[in-house]
């Protein structure tokens, strides 16, 4: 929990000083634009609510206190969220392709470990699991607003680390991600760039 809450902070200061986490040489595609929405309103309505609470409360300073903190707190961590998927885009550059969504999954393929990468929109029913078992592998769906856009076939069964723990979280082996691209093309060009 400290860990993340150290993140929020990070990715709020990346968004102040404009540094995204890009690596040298490589380019950035963000994945925000179907949840950009969601997270402005969640984030106007919590500040909203902040001193309407202080207006109900005021006459009590202990609970007048502890909800400030905790409306300030909870503003803060939309904002970090908000500023996780502004400044942690997926990457791709000569290391290979870093899969990202928001504050806490960062997966680093390296060339050698992707077989092929191909477009193509699927839309899940709301809740799908976050694994599907395909063409006797295992596939990792990263889903937006329960959307991908890409995939990417691995060469072999690939060990990767996703927050949490097992069965959905932990190292898990894959052979497939699914994820959501803002700009699919310009993410095909740039694979394009590395694999012919």
């Amino acid at each position: 929990m400290v860990l993340l809450e150290l993140r929020i902070y990070a990715n709020i200061a990346r968004a102040l000083f404009r540094r995204p986490a890009i690596p040298v040489g490589a380019r950035g595609f963000r994945y925000h634009r179907p949840v950009l929405t969601i997270l402005i309103v969640f984030i106007a309505l919590s500040a909203i609510e902040i001193p309407i609470i202080d207006l109900i409360v005021h006459r009590w300073p202990v609970p007048r206190v502890v909800l400030l903190v905790l409306g300030i707190w909870g503003v803060t961590w939309m904002i970090g969220l908000l500023c996780a998927y502004l400044m942690r885009p997926h990457t791709v550059g000569p290391e290979g392709i870093r899969v990202r969504e928001g504050l806490e999954i960062d997966i680093p393929l390296g060339w050698d470990d992707i077989a092929a990468v191909s477009r193509g929109s699927r839309v899940d029913q709301p809740k799908s699991p976050r694994f599907v078992d395909s063409d006797g592998g295992r596939m990792l769906l990263l889903r937006i607003q329960d959307e991908t856009n890409v995939e990417i076939a691995l060469e072999r069964p690939t060990p990767v680390r996703l927050p949490g723990h097992p069965p959905k979280g932990g190292v898990q082996v894959v052979t497939a991600i699914r994820l959501w691209v803002d700009d699919v093309d310009g993410f095909m060009a740039a694979v394009r760039d590395h694999i012919p």
